[in-house]
C-alpha cells in the first residue's frame, strides 16, 4: 500500500482538507466524509470550546488528525502562542505554522516561520510549515525540526492553481521532507498535477468549500489526487519536440 508518513503517523489519503467558507458544518461532515480526508486543518479562532454542539470541532469525523493553524499570527512569536494554546485546549501536537503579517496578499514570512518551527519542534510538535517555496528555507525548516513543507500554489483562497511551479519542483526534487502543496489550488486538474510533480500531499479548502456542490467536488479532488500520485508511481513519458508516431509504418509499407 502506498503510504505517507508524517509525524509517526501512517496516512493512506494525501488530500489534506481545511475547514473555512463552508455553508454550513452538516455540508463540510459530509465533504470531509466523502473524501476519506485523514487531516483536517482549522483556526484556533474558529473554534468556540463553549458552544457545545455547535463547535466545529464536533463535525470533524472520528478519527481524522486535526491540523490547528496558526492564522492571525504576524510573528514567531504569535505563532508560538497561538499553538501552545491550540494543545492546551485539547487539540492535539500537530500544528500548521503560518506567519502572515501581509495583509493584502496573505505571503508568508519565511523566515518568522522558520523560528517558530524550531522552537516549537522542540517543545514536541509535529510541525508542518506553510511557506513561500523556496529550497534553502525548506533546507533550513528541515534543520528546524520540520515534519513536512508546505509551499504555496499561489495566494490563499485565490483558485489560480499552482503559479508557482518551478519553484515548488525544485523543492520537490531536493526534498528531505515530505512536500504538501497548499493554498490556491482551484482545480481537481491542479492537485493532480501537483502530485505528478511528486508532491506527497496537498490541501485544498477553498476550492472544495465554494464549489456549487462541495461534497461531489470533495470526491473529485479525492480521486485526482490518487490519479496524480499513480501516473508519478508510474514515470511519465518522455517529451519530445518532433513528432513520433506510435505504430511505425516502414514494415507494412516494405
Amino acid at each position: 500500500m502506498d503510504e505517507l508518513f508524517i509525524g509517526g503517523k501512517k496516512l493512506t489519503n494525501r488530500l489534506f482538507t481545511g475547514t473555512g467558507k463552508f455553508a454550513d458544518h452538516t455540508v463540510m461532515r459530509q465533504a470531509f466524509e466523502q473524501s476519506g480526508t485523514e487531516v483536517v486543518t482549522v483556526a484556533l479562532r474558529r473554534v468556540d470550546l463553549e458552544a457545545g454542539q455547535e463547535n466545529i470541532l464536533h463535525d470533524i469525523p472520528e478519527g481524522v488528525t486535526l491540523l490547528p493553524n496558526t492564522s492571525g499570527a504576524r510573528t514567531a512569536e504569535e505563532a508560538v502562542r497561538i499553538a501552545r494554546l491550540a494543545q492546551a485546549a485539547g487539540m492535539g501536537n500537530w500544528i500548521k505554522i503560518e506567519v502572515i503579517p501581509d495583509q493584502k496578499y496573505l505571503l508568508p514570512d519565511n523566515e518568522e516561520t522558520i523560528k517558530a518551527t524550531e522552537v516549537l519542534a522542540e517543545e514536541g510538535f509535529v510541525v508542518l510549515p506553510y511557506v513561500n517555496p523556496d529550497l534553502m528555507t525548506a533546507k533550513k525548516l528541515a534543520d528546524a525540526g520540520a515534519a513536512a513543507v508546505m509551499p504555496l500554489g499561489s495566494p490563499i483562497g485565490s483558485n489560480r492553481g499552482i503559479r508557482m511551479k518551478e519553484m515548488i519542483r525544485i523543492v520537490i526534487e531536493e526534498k528531505t521532507l515530505p512536500i504538501i502543496v497548499d493554498a490556491g489550488i482551484g482545480r481537481p486538474s491542479e492537485a493532480a498535477e501537483a502530485m505528478e510533480m511528486g508532491a506527497d500531499a496537498v490541501l485544498v479548502n477553498t476550492a472544495i468549500a465554494t464549489a456549487k456542490d462541495p461534497v461531489n467536488m470533495a470526491v473529485a479532488f479525492h480521486l485526482a489526487v490518487q490519479a496524480g500520485r499513480k501516473a508519478y508511481l508510474a514515470g511519465v513519458g518522455p517529451v519530445s519536440q518532433q513528432a513520433q508516431a506510435s505504430s511505425p509504418l516502414t514494415g507494412f509499407l516494405n
